[in-house]
């Protein structure tokens, strides 16, 4: 049997925990190797029922050679010091996203990462979901023609905690940021952004921040983009994209979580999922999957540290919209690294 890269993960909040039993039995390329948590007793507690070790210190963690590569999973202000860190211990980083709330750190983690010559991928999970990697794959091969028009939503059934929203950098950079991923993926580099956004629920106001929001995309390849996001659909989780082209569409839907339909006089009904967790199972394990494949065998990650800079850049291009009330035209820098994006002032 091939190797199973030996993967220290740190952080057991909701992410870090799927990310545990993904490691711990459903990945053909890596492994669990270590627990870490700032609670020791949350990693103990979890270690138990895994049958994995576990340790109280990341330093430890890094220094254990039995783990060749970490996934970072903690709270968002601590992914780039983690990540140097890592980079500095020579260990592979799979890291949650965004690489920071600030710029500037997020270019330095780059950099730490690009000088201690490991592999960096950051978790954008719907590029190894099969769904959006076959249309992917179809549009890139030219099936679709000539992009003119992309489509998506993303749609909680309900909002996080308040506790979670003061550190989660705002809408665009937790929410509309996987769909600008998607678009950039899907259709190619972005020119222009106009975001409109509204706080039904007035916690949100008071925190300076929205809830619902329809994000208008111009493409660099003359294509349109509409995005429309909430917080709060009630309804259900649902994530669905239609990509339209000049030879044909693509179009995927939010499926239920149990593939058939109930029909009554009048009324055909099916389930829907209630959040990411239940919609994605597949792409989380594929995407540690895919990083393990990297790590042993080779390869560039399906989504670079630039693909996040690229995301986190468009979706501060969208927050500068919404806050201005105008257009916000970007320009895409490519390098030999990737796509950085400079964004210009406020349209008049």
């Amino acid at each position: 049997m091939s190797r199973r890269v030996g993967v220290g993960l740190a952080g057991l909040g909701r992410m870090g925990r799927i990310h545990a039993r993904n490691l711990a039995s459903r990945c053909a390329s890596a492994r669990l190797a270590c627990l870490y948590d700032a609670d020791t007793a949350v990693a103990r507690q979890l270690a138990g029922q895994l049958e994995v070790p576990w340790t109280a210190s990341f330093d430890e963690l890094l220094a254990d050679e039995d783990v060749e590569a970490v996934a970072i999973a903690t709270s968002t202000g601590s992914h780039a010091e983690l990540a140097v860190a890592a980079a500095a211990a020579g260990k592979h980083i799979f890291c949650e996203k965004p690489i920071s709330l600030d710029r500037d750190t997020t270019l330095a983690v780059i950099d730490a990462v690009a000088q201690a010559g490991v592999l960096f991928q950051v978790g954008f999970h719907r590029r190894s979901d099969p769904d959006w990697v076959a249309a992917a794959q179809r549009i890139q091969a030219g099936e679709l023609g000539a992009v003119t028009l992309f489509r998506t939503s993303l749609r909680d059934m309900t909002s996080p905690p308040p506790a979670y929203l003061t550190g989660s950098g705002g809408f665009f950079v937790d929410v509309t940021v996987h769909d600008l991923d998607v678009a950039r993926w899907l259709v190619g580099e972005v020119v222009e952004v106009s975001a409109h956004g509204a706080a039904s629920d007035p916690a949100f106001a008071a925190l300076g921040d929205i809830d619902t929001a329809v994000v208008v995309l111009r493409f660099e390849n003359g294509a349109l983009g509409v995005i429309d996001n909430s917080r709060s659909a009630r309804y259900g989780y649902e994530c669905s994209t239609e990509v339209m082209g000049s030879a044909a569409t693509v179009r995927i839907d939010a499926p239920g979580r149990r593939h058939y339909e109930w029909r009554t006089p009048g009324l055909a009904s099916h389930d829907l999922p209630r959040d990411f967790e239940e919609r994605y199972p597949e792409a989380y394990t594929d995407e540690l999957d895919a990083f393990g494949r990297c790590v042993r065998d080779g390869g560039t990650p399906r989504v670079t540290g630039h693909d996040a800079l690229a995301a986190f850049d468009l979706a501060r291009a969208a927050r500068r919209s919404w806050e201005s009330g105008r257009p916000v035209g970007v320009k895409p820098q490519r390098t030999p690294h990737g796509v950085l994006y400079e964004l210009e002032e406020p349209q008049k």
